[in-house]
């Protein structure tokens, strides 16, 4: 008989399972939050190959270009910071980001017995642009069912 191992209780990580409502509700949040984070990839990207154009440029280096060198090396790294604590702040709260350029973030929530995710769009209108199953390619985007709003009371005519 083989014996099992004592799993480390502390690589287990439990994973929040958010509502559409809590989703809706953190929305703006979101946008704020996707917003940062993509102006941060952004000028990472940006002073990268602002370097690498520097790098190629013939002849040999001289003082002010070796200064302006480690200048955009400090702000691309700066800018690589800001970035990983945005992704960090997503993470925090159960956020999992997908593409920092296009904006697309998932939320984690469960679907019937399934794993599902919301997914939150940077530009699209409402945030919330549809949901996919885990299982589902990630080019996948159901659209989000509408809250069941209760029906209005019917209306009484005073006398």
């Amino acid at each position: 008989m083989k014996r099992r191992r004592n799993r480390d209780p502390r690589g287990v990580r439990v994973l929040r399972l958010w509502e559409q409502a809590d989703a809706a509700r953190a929305v703006p949040y979101l946008r704020s939050v996707v917003g940062s984070l993509r102006e941060h990839w952004l000028e990472a990207q940006s002073k990268r190959r602002d370097r690498e154009r520097l790098d190629r440029q013939p002849g040999r280096a001289d003082r002010q270009r070796i200064l302006a060198g480690q200048e955009l090396h400090a702000t691309q790294e700066a800018a690589e910071d800001r970035f990983n604590d945005a992704v960090q702040e997503l993470v925090r709260i159960d956020v999992y980001l997908v593409d920092p350029v296009q904006g697309v973030v998932l939320i984690p929530f469960r679907k019937d017995d399934d794993l599902a995710w919301y997914v939150f769009d940077q530009f699209d209108e409402h945030g919330l642009a549809g949901w996919r199953y885990h299982s589902d390619p990630m080019e996948q985007c159901r659209p989000l069912a509408l809250p069941a709003v209760p029906p209005a009371p019917p209306v009484v005519p005073s006398t």
